[in-house]
């Protein structure tokens, strides 16, 4: 349980009625992008090109409910990274497995499950949804500085609004107060996680490695050291590949995280030729 002095979680955990409403209705269509088609059989509606000029002219008004909107899609994206199910919660007495720590025991497919060997839980999905946030946080910072604060800010309530829909539907986490503080749990791990990741980003993949075993194998001391690798390696070429991408397409959600499993194939496998100058028993090479 974190320290009352740690700081809490966003207070909108549950995004209000009134927000809701606001947001659903004010959500800019995809004709509101401000690049308007070129279609000479149809004239452009005045509506539309209102809607572009209100843009150009008045973008600190329309973007926060374009980061909302796009938020929404880039969390359900690092969601679905490593989802998993509890089935016996919805099956009429079915009993919920628990792994040795206590925490409810899920059903998982896709890579970070079947091919790493993580537990499908609620803290691995959320570990891993993190390290896929944290890569898109990477990216926002080369936003504008007047607009990065926005898109950050709307990414992680995205995230808590999903992550305690998650505690209600598939673990049965009813009462508010226990919601609460697993999202103060989570925002104390968030923060941490930040300023780790960070380190490994500049440091070097030693450093990153850390961070990764610690946060997203909890610390695992028979950690399998190639599959770390491939964390890393995956974390590092996703980033690199996003700094590629240009504002336009990332500000419209259309971000693929790629394959970590290619990584073993690519990278974590392919033999070092160091390796074959390093020196022998007996001295020979």
């Amino acid at each position: 349980m974190p320290s009352a002095n740690r700081p809490a979680p966003p207070q909108s955990t549950k995004s209000p009625s009134s927000s809701s409403s606001s947001s659903s209705s004010s959500t800019p269509k995809p004709h509101e992008s401000g690049e308007l088609q070129n279609d000479s059989s149809d004239a452009v509606p005045a509506s539309v090109q209102f809607a572009a000029e209100m843009r150009k002219r008045a973008p600190s008004i329309t973007e926060p409910y374009v980061a909302y909107a796009v938020c929404e899609k880039l969390i359900k994206t690092c969601a679905s990274q490593a989802e998993y199910s509890v089935p016996q919660r919805y099956e009429k007495g079915g009993v919920i497995p628990k792994t040795a720590s206590g925490e409810d025991l899920g059903v998982g497919k896709g890579w970070w499950y079947e091919e790493l060997g993580l537990t499908p839980t609620f803290t691995t999905w959320s570990q891993i949804t993190f390290l896929h946030m944290y890569i898109l946080h990477v990216r926002l910072r080369a936003f504008p500085a007047s607009s990065a604060p926005t898109w950050h800010q709307h990414l992680l309530d995205h995230f808590f609004y999903t992550a305690e829909d998650r505690m209600v539907r598939d673990h049965n986490i009813a009462a508010r107060g226990a919601r609460n503080s697993y999202l103060k749990d989570l925002f104390v791990q968030w923060r941490g996680l930040l300023a780790g990741y960070d380190e490994g980003l500049v440091s070097g993949d030693a450093v990153l490695a850390a961070a990764v075993w610690r946060n997203v194998f909890k610390g695992d001391e028979g950690v399998d050291l190639r599959a770390l690798a491939q964390v890393v390696s995956y974390t590092r070429g996703v980033v690199k590949g996003l700094e590629g991408m240009g504002d336009e397409e990332v500000a419209r959600g259309d971000v693929v995280f790629g394959d970590p499993g290619s990584q073993k194939r690519g990278v974590v496998e392919v033999r070092s030729p160091m390796m074959d100058t390093l020196p022998v028993e007996g001295g020979e090479k």
